[in-house]
């Protein structure tokens, strides 16, 4: 009997004039994690996209258990025993969380044509305690729930019928470390039933720790496939980008004083049911970090100091004087935000690269008449978007169209161009490949250097190790430590405050 699952031959798929995937062939075993790494851009969702049915392949075949599928859409991969977490939301507003779990499933609930809610109801709080996420409750709308605990939502709505094959696409990156831990159990789970996890992450060492077999593409080729044991970081690194990743990927640099010029202050800020009495100060050139577990808060702090926050109390004040009450004045005083969901609140998704670079600048665009040049804000966009090593056709291809990592390096396009003082970034190198974050990092280091002042809000510990002056740690809505940067500093160190 073969311990092929999945048999992927000559899959191919364009968008346009961009070849996505270019006869992509190579196979997956029962009982196996199989990663799929590389570059954003190299193909890997646009493949696992085609296999779940989302997208549909020009050419190849896939053959599951010696059998070629062609699933039309979600719901007949489903049916064929393949589900997929997606990269960015995959539940719909306006249905309930067991609405959600049994998309395309409500027939187990349906009798004479009545849907019995309570029924559905009762079979998904079931799952969700079996899950460990009791405090997710079947009957609430989707929409009353964060980013997060929606992703966990669909790590139940993909699981729990037991595929033959659970694509998982980026997800741990919109996770919490327990939300990651119940993750990992559940691959393992999957494994040691003998089915199969297609796991993407740009997290090197999670891929070399969770997977059994590496699959490496790179520009929509195929480049190899490997068994995790055989293989290092450098050497994935190497496969991925086709040569050496050099140079430094965090600061180097350690005891530098920070300067007490203070840029923004905190004060007893609340937003009611999410953080509470907070307060700091952000000073000139300083990159402050902050950390948390699951709902500590701390996604909220960008929000609340862009004025983005619903029913903020407090002060959020600059240095001149000016309070951060809004949205409009926190952008005319050189203040940029990046949301961690990037595709609701950072893009605006049925419009061009172009203007989603261009939108915070287009005052200082327009001419002395208040007219916009075509040309001008073509330029513009080109300039910063290239400067993120942004993978497209043209900056006037629909911002929807791109990978999750390329959406990140727009969304980063754009507050780079407005050349904004102060930077609220969070989780600013989500889906983002090696290469791009090491870019990333060195930005914020030369922005640091510049007299430029970040925030960065992050769940990946090493970057704030990494990366950061301060690091505050946020634990159920309140500041619970702080951490000055040290070369001995370790994840330890920060977990210990945060539980």
């Amino acid at each position: 009997m073969s311990d092929i699952r999945l048999e992927v031959k000559d899959v191919s798929k364009s968008f346009g004039i961009t070849r996505a995937l270019k006869r992509v062939s190579f196979n997956i075993n029962k009982g196996e994690i199989h990663a799929l790494i590389g570059e954003n851009g190299s193909g890997k969702s646009t493949l696992t996209n085609s296999l779940a049915g989302i997208y549909q392949k020009d050419d190849g075949l896939f053959i599951l258990d010696g059998k070629e599928i062609h699933p039309h859409n979600q719901l007949e991969a489903n049916n064929e025993g393949i589900s997929i977490i997606v990269q960015e939301l995959g539940t719909l507003d306006g249905l309930t969380v067991a609405e959600n779990i049994f998309l395309g499933h409500e027939e187990e609930f349906v009798k004479c044509g009545i849907k019995n809610t309570k029924a559905m109801n009762r079979k998904a709080n079931e799952l969700l305690k079996k899950y460990g996420f009791e405090r997710i409750k079947a009957g609430d709308m989707i929409e009353n729930y964060n980013f997060e605990d929606r992703k966990l939502v669909e790590i139940v709505k993909a699981t729990y019928f037991s595929p033959k094959i659970v694509v998982i696409d980026e997800t741990t990156t919109a996770l919490s470390r327990e939300g990651r831990e119940e993750l990992y159990k559940q691959m393992k789970r999957i494994r040691s039933e003998g089915d199969t996890v297609i796991f993407i992450s740009h997290d090197l060492p999670e891929v070399l720790s969770l997977s059994d077999s590496i699959t490496v593409l790179r520009d929509g080729d195929y480049i190899d496939t490997i068994k995790s044991s055989d293989v290092d970081e450098d050497g994935l690194k190497k496969l991925m980008v086709g040569r050496e990743v050099s140079g430094n990927y965090y600061r180097a640099d350690y005891g530098e004083e920070i300067s007490d010029e203070v840029v923004m202050s905190v004060k007893n800020v609340t937003v009611p049911g999410l953080i509470s009495d907070v307060s700091f100060d952000l000073h000139k050139g300083e990159i402050l970090g902050f950390g948390g577990l699951s709902e500590s808060g701390m996604h909220e702090i960008g929000k609340a100091c862009f004025g983005a926050s619903f029913d903020r109390e407090g002060s959020v004040t600059l240095a001149d004087g000016t309070e951060i009450k809004d949205i409009p004045t926190a952008i005319s005083h050189s203040i940029a935000y990046t949301s961690k969901d990037r595709d609701n609140e950072s893009l605006v998704m049925n419009q061009s690269i172009r203007d989603n670079i261009c939108l915070p600048s287009l005052d200082g665009l327009a001419n002395k008449a208040r007219l916009l040049s075509d040309k001008k804000l073509e330029d513009f966009a080109n300039t910063y978007a290239k400067k993120m090593s942004t993978k497209m056709i043209s900056v006037n291809q629909f911002v929807s169209e791109l990978s999750g990592g390329n959406k990140q390096k727009v969304v980063l396009a754009r507050w780079i161009g407005k050349d904004s003082d102060i930077l609220l970034l969070d989780s600013p190198t989500r889906g983002i490949d090696v290469k791009v974050k090491q870019d990333i990092y060195q930005l914020m280091d030369s922005m640091r250097k510049a007299g430029k002042s970040i925030i960065m809000i992050s769940e990946e510990l090493m970057e704030l190790i990494g990366m950061c002056d301060r690091i505050i740690i946020m634990k159920d809505g309140k500041i619970s430590g702080e951490l000055r940067r040290d070369k001995d500093m370790d994840e330890n160190s920060l977990i210990a405050k945060m539980v």
